[in-house]
């Protein structure tokens, strides 16, 4: 056994699993989307693993708020791009491979050709909008997709858009979820996750990767487990063999523009700005920084009373609800000056302004 496989001797005496597996494993070219509490124990097991390019895509910096479920960072990392500090952690891991940081927000301008040098993508993303774009880039392009979410105590893990060897295509996302109300769903900031379940649900994502690389066991294709970390119980939804959705073009993204904490306190001192918390009126009354109360799910009912001629921030807990909020006013009036305050209130305090 040469020195290069002598790594990953134990693997490759798997029964079903040898060095023509491991080969395969060296010339595959996986992206991970979202370096995130999903991406981190994916992303390290394939490169444990040997996969030969893993591209890691990623725009968001470390906050202290992720610290406890994306175990590829430190607090020295606060701050600090989440795809090169990714990448570098990993390349130490394993040198023999090559990592590619992608430090961009995923759009429909460069979602085709983000994942274009990639044989599958795996879908580590913390908000509707990207995942839907991811899946009908994959569905469009023909790549398969690991699926995996978390929220609480729960998990799910699927693979979208396997073709079978009659070359018929198994469900993607929209089969199962046609549309969701995002801004009705709280993210991991907003309703929590114990940190060990993202840990699991990465690991299974990565397990994928592995068997549709290697050609070995059976893909979570038509299917989707549902794990509860609490019972420690698994079961698999079936969803059919074959897709039922016709994908043949993107849905065009709207850029939601962000403005950091630091840079926020700086407007806010010259009173060049105006603030609209989107959360709830009850977690407006529990603590604000300030600024108009116009919940999320009411927004559209206010656009008369929003001046867009000026600089307006919105914010919620994490962002998500706020990059919302700016992607509806954008696509009602398209040069309006809107941006989501980048990490909400979290990176608020962060910051260190408890006003």
């Amino acid at each position: 056994m040469t020195t290069d496989f002598l790594r990953y001797s134990c693997q490759i005496a798997l029964p079903g699993f040898n060095e023509s597996s491991q080969l395969l494993l060296q010339n595959s070219k996986v992206l991970v989307v979202g370096a995130g509490g999903l991406g981190c124990p994916a992303a390290q097991y394939l490169a444990a693993a040997g996969a030969g390019t893993l591209g890691i895509a990623d725009f968001d910096t470390v906050s202290i708020s992720n610290l406890h479920r994306q175990i590829l960072y430190t607090p020295a990392d606060v701050g600090q791009k989440k795809a090169v500090i990714a990448c570098e952690r990993l390349q130490k891991q394993n040198p023999g491979i090559k990592l590619v940081p992608h430090d961009v927000q995923v759009t429909s301008k460069n979602v085709m050709d983000l994942i274009a040098p990639y044989d599958i993508i795996v879908d580590g993303t913390d908000n509707f909008e990207t995942r839907y774009l991811l899946n009908d880039a994959c569905v469009i392009t023909g790549k398969p997709v690991v699926y995996g979410a978390i929220y609480q105590f729960e998990g799910q893990v699927a693979v979208w858009n396997l073709k079978d060897e009659r070359g018929q295509k198994s469900p993607n996302y929209r089969d199962v979820f046609p549309k969701v109300n995002a801004a009705q769903i709280p993210n991991c900031s907003e309703g929590g996750v114990i940190p060990t379940l993202a840990g699991i649900i990465g690991c299974m994502q990565a397990n994928e990767v592995l068997k549709y690389i290697t050609k070995t066991g059976e893909i979570m294709a038509g299917k989707i487990l549902v794990f509860d970390a609490q019972t420690m119980q698994s079961h698999i939804i079936k969803i059919g063999d074959t897709t039922n959705t016709h994908i043949n073009r993107l849905i065009e993204t709207v850029d939601s523009p962000v403005m950091t904490a630091n840079d926020l306190k700086n407007h806010l001192e010259l009173n060049s700005v105006t603030l609209i918390d989107v959360r709830t009126e009850e977690e407006h009354e529990e603590f604000n920084i300030g600024g108009e109360n116009i919940p999320l799910d009411e927004l559209d009912k206010h656009f008369n009373t929003i001046n867009t001629a000026i600089k307006t921030v919105l914010y919620c807990t994490s962002g998500k609800r706020s990059r919302e909020g700016v992607t509806i006013l954008k696509k009602k009036y398209p040069k309006a000056q809107v941006f989501s305050l980048d990490g909400g209130v979290k990176s608020w305090l962060e910051a260190g302004d408890q006003a």
